[in-house]
């Protein structure tokens, strides 16, 4: 009896050894809050997301905190903007972190930006110019199409990650595609009224957006990307938009609102903090309260200005 007793434990513990990685979650270390977002959306419960920025802070300029070099050191997956968006610091955490399976080329390393057509590539590059990105315009988030070709290459790398749980990808991936393809029809009617709207805006990361719901930008707050304006500067603004009439000023919520409320102040024109990404307000805590928020802001000031 003691024998096959011992012999039964035997097997159990056997079995809860090699069964035990299929309980292991894959660990997402996403640089930006909509790629986190994305992540559980697709991941569910079989994923870990570490999320390295907020939307209060500017993705361009984070430190490569002891934390966050940890969380690559033990990440899966990386999944990040690209496009030189984090090349002031995403660089030396991969350094730090050690990690071969994260790095470029790997399928540990995933890229935003490679599934997307950037806008704005330069012709010339330029330090002059302000902080100019050589492959263009990375800030992809802003229009919803792109979300369906990166959430396929997303959920391709988690079952090559993780083939165990792969059908779970696959569903929650068809359910995603099914329910954001008509959260953009939705959103594209209810847009329609914002064709043409003519807007001012403080740093050049609205184009994707402004390509999308076909808005037009009439002028930025920054005489060079990244540059604070001046005062003169901002008094040629004011002659502009004074002959060029703007509906809103438009400023992210990791920037300063001081030079859109003094040009909102000399001219009436409403200011607009928009979210820019997941968390950017209590209204856009989702990858679709992103969208719909921005959308709804939009639409109020319109019908106001009319």
């Amino acid at each position: 009896m003691f024998t096959r007793l011992k012999f039964f434990f035997s097997v159990v513990m056997a079995l809860c050894f090699f069964t035990q990685p299929s309980f292991a979650k894959v660990n997402i270390f996403a640089c930006e809050p909509e790629w986190g977002a994305l992540a559980q959306e697709i991941g569910g419960d079989k994923v870990a997301v570490t999320t390295a920025t907020t939307a209060l802070q500017d993705p361009h300029q984070i430190q490569a905190r002891p934390s966050l070099i940890a969380a690559v050191r033990r990440a899966d997956l990386v999944f990040c903007t690209g496009a030189e968006l984090e090349i002031g610091w995403l660089p030396m955490i991969l350094e730090k972190a050690s990690n071969p399976a994260v790095l470029p080329g790997q399928n540990g390393y995933l890229m935003a930006a490679d599934y997307a057509k950037l806008l704005e590539v330069p012709t010339r590059l330029d330090r002059a110019d302000g902080d100019v990105h050589a492959q263009g315009n990375p800030h992809i988030q802003l229009n919803p199409h792109h979300y369906l070709p990166l959430a396929n290459a997303l959920v391709e790398r988690l079952t090559q990650l993780d083939n165990t749980n792969a059908a779970v990808y696959q569903t929650r991936y068809q359910q995603f595609v099914k329910q954001w393809q008509q959260n953009i029809a939705r959103w594209e009617n209810l847009a329609k009224p914002l064709h043409q709207m003519a807007i001012v805006v403080n740093h050049d990361n609205w184009s994707y957006l402004n390509e999308w719901l076909q808005l037009k930008q009439i002028t930025t707050l920054e005489p060079k990307p990244g540059i604070p304006p001046s005062t003169a500067y901002l008094e040629r603004i004011l002659t502009l938009v004074k002959q060029q009439p703007a509906k809103a000023i438009i400023y992210a919520s990791y920037e300063s609102p001081n030079a859109a409320q003094w040009l909102s102040q000399k001219t009436a024109i409403p200011v607009l903090q928009l979210p820019f990404t997941v968390g950017g307000n209590a209204q856009a805590n989702s990858l679709a309260g992103l969208f719909e928020d921005t959308i709804q802001q939009l639409l109020a000031v319109n019908h106001a200005a009319q």
